[in-house]
């Protein structure tokens, strides 16, 4: 394989692994956050937050692939990633 493809399949594996631990991360924060927050039975603050998910895993798709480079879409995936993961931990710790 040429560099050109190891390049594209980065780039697809930071849109499906990078977009999929994004958008459960911030589905897990939203679950423990909404059945605090609000009056809300936790599964259906489950089926809310993993409808919602497909939104910021759609937003990283798009932004593995229009990010200028395999490694900044990478960088960009994970600075997102980390702190939505730290939310759901505490969310979970502290809810």
């Amino acid at each position: 394989m040429t560099s050109t493809h190891w390049t594209v399949l980065s780039r697809i594996l930071a849109a499906v692994l990078g977009g999929h631990v994004l958008a459960s991360a911030l589905s897990v924060a939203i679950v423990a956050l909404a059945s605090a927050a609000w009056p809300m039975a936790r599964a259906d603050a489950a089926l809310a937050a993993m409808q919602l998910s497909f939104l910021p895993w759609a937003a990283a798709v798009m932004w593995a692939f229009a990010a200028r480079s395999a490694p900044r879409a990478w960088a960009g995936l994970a600075a997102v990633a980390l702190p939505a993961a730290v939310l759901s931990w505490a969310a979970l710790n502290l809810c």
